[in-house]
């Protein structure tokens, strides 16, 4: 761990009491320059830290970003977010997280940014990303086949809804295939991408759009009657990197089942927080319109569509729509 973030944890136990430069610098064997530096680092990231002459330097206020020593500071995990790539603004983090798996990077590396200029969602659409959302994308390597990886979504989407719920106290609920709602309007997306072998999964890119503290007036008109916020709903601003920690936290304990359990746990969260499953719905996808009723989800994820008819179809992928007339 560098100085700078075992300064930082120094700061925070000592909770505003002032650190002189020479016990800092005799404690991570530095010099008094070396230690001037790291403060210096840590300031110019926006934490505001005072220096007093002969009694040293204390933290004053914590920056609202989404910076690693803060997602790091008692985040308990064991494998995602160990390696964390921050960024003011990036293109989007799929394609920095795409890159980083490519390159080796390990299982949890984590790609953060405080703004996306082009963020992305399915079918290549565009993800409006502004200050004060939480935009994150995941290296995972899991041991599945091909077939399987939309269950990978599955895991994030019920560990979203359980954080915002626990952190919020407004219940959350999942639109099939990829949507976090609040309220009946969304909050949320979510994206998995693959590289893969006809019989594996080399890697996915496991990502995350969330409106936090997106303000409704920064939306583009034409989403403002469907999309929400956290600071919206709850009328108070949200404590960004507190969430983060525990989406991470129960999105690790429910890959760690999954591993287990081939997604059944995760399946049967899912399935409980659905707002789609038991609703006549429309599907749209690039072979034609389908309405029926959302009946189930298969082994592999896929969602169940019965038909006027009778049949079940089933799709991995697709727009849903939940409609108003019954069958």
């Amino acid at each position: 761990m560098k100085t700078k973030e075992e300064i930082l944890r120094l700061f925070k136990a000592k909770k505003g009491q002032y650190l002189s430069g020479s016990d800092l610098s005799q404690k991570f064997l530095v010099s008094r320059t070396a230690v001037w530096k790291e403060i210096n680092l840590l300031r110019g990231e926006g934490y505001l830290i005072e220096a007093a002459p002969r009694r040293g330097y204390r933290l004053i206020r914590v920056p609202d970003l989404l910076l690693p020593a803060e997602i790091r500071y008692d985040l308990e995990t064991k494998i995602l977010g160990k390696e964390i790539h921050h960024f003011k603004e990036v293109i989007s983090t799929i394609d920095i997280a795409r890159e980083l798996a490519a390159q080796g990077h390990p299982e949890g590396t984590l790609v953060v940014a405080e703004v996306q200029a082009a963020g992305r969602g399915r079918l290549e659409r565009k993800w409006f990303s502004p200050p004060g959302g939480i935009w994150i994308s995941l290296v995972l390597r899991p041991n599945i086949l091909p077939m399987d990886a939309p269950k990978i979504t599955f895991l994030m989407a019920v560990a979203a809804a359980i954080a915002i719920e626990g952190q919020t106290g407004i219940p959350a609920k999942i639109k099939w295939p990829n949507d976090i709602l609040i309220k009946g309007k969304k909050v949320g997306g979510i994206l998995c991408e693959i590289d893969a072998e006809p019989d594996r999964v080399i890697f996915a890119i496991l990502s995350l759009g969330l409106n936090a503290n997106v303000d409704l007036d920064e939306f583009p008109p034409e989403i403002r009657t469907v999309a929400a916020s956290l600071k919206q709903a709850t009328g108070e601003k949200i404590d960004r990197v507190r969430l983060l920690r525990n989406i991470l936290e129960n999105l690790e304990k429910n890959y760690s089942q999954a591993k287990k359990s081939n997604f059944s746990s995760t399946l049967s969260q899912w399935k409980d927080l659905c707002d789609t499953l038991g609703k006549k719905i429309k599907i749209s996808t690039p072979y034609g319109v389908f309405e029926g009723l959302a009946q189930d989800i298969d082994e592999h994820g896929a969602l169940l569509l019965k038909l006027p008819s009778g049949e079940v179809k089933s799709f991995a992928s697709g727009d849903a729509t939940v409609l108003n007339s019954r069958l």
